[in-house]
């Protein structure tokens, strides 16, 4: 009982695509579909479930100011309430994040802000 259960806890935690190769493998080498294989099923579905939330939380991390410093320094005054000195050190200091824990809107928008000013920039 301890390893079916073992195998349970396994097979949760793979991701949609992952589910999707064993329900071909185990399709391939028992010969039957998806169909008459329930358990192969269940661990689709749930992984799917799973890849269906929608993250609603963003941090906007610049990766690299780029050549346009001034901009981007400016961009980042925008997004915040920061003077220029600590402006100026958020934005040359790699890996930084500007915004943190904003919606997807905002993040986007902070994002093409600091694009558009020459940044490289992630949203986490």
């Amino acid at each position: 009982m301890a390893e079916l259960e073992k195998i349970m806890e396994e097979l949760s935690e793979l991701s949609v695509l992952e589910a999707a190769d064993l329900v071909k493998m185990l399709e391939e080498k028992w010969g039957v579909s998806a169909a008459a294989a329930p358990v192969a099923v269940a661990v689709a579905g749930a992984a799917t479930e799973e890849a269906v939330e929608e993250k609603t939380e963003f941090n906007v991390v610049i990766k690299d100011i780029g050549p346009m410093k001034i901009q981007v320094i400016k961009a980042v005054r925008q997004l915040t309430s920061l003077g220029l000195k600590d402006a100026k050190e958020l934005a040359e200091t790699a890996d930084s994040n500007v915004l943190e824990g904003v919606g997807k809107t905002a993040a986007e928008e902070a994002k093409k802000l600091l694009e558009d000013a020459g940044a490289t920039v992630e949203l986490t």
